[in-house]
């Protein structure tokens, strides 16, 4: 014997069901060669000194995980802004506040 209940029961799974499609696309495929997440043996930290080597080697790493997948495009893209602060005031001879600025933008990105 069907009832309302057993209907009202159907008519909610059949709801919950509904909302489980998945409407987003697949990630796109990597490069050939490439593995996802994994650091190529190709990278190599630039070399250099001072608040200049500091902010180069930054962005290489920043570089490198947005290659592999671990860093998003829009927080790679708003790391590389906060780090051309930090360069201007590299590139203007004020190295303490080059450095500062640095060491505020890898903190706030989750770096060392």
């Amino acid at each position: 014997m069907i009832t309302s209940k057993t209907i009202l029961s159907a008519a909610l799974l059949a709801l919950a069901l509904a909302g489980c499609t998945q409407t987003t696309s697949a990630p796109a495929a990597p490069p050939p060669g490439v593995i996802p997440g994994v650091t190529p043996n190709t990278f190599r930290m630039p070399l250099g000194t001072g608040c200049a080597g500091e902010i180069a080697q930054f962005r290489a790493v920043m570089k490198n995980d947005v290659d592999t997948g671990n860093v998003g495009d829009a927080v790679y893209t708003r790391a590389m802004a906060d780090t051309d602060r930090a360069d201007s005031a590299c590139s203007a001879g004020r190295d303490g506040e080059a450095r500062t600025s640095l060491a505020s933008t890898k903190s706030r990105y989750g770096y060392r």
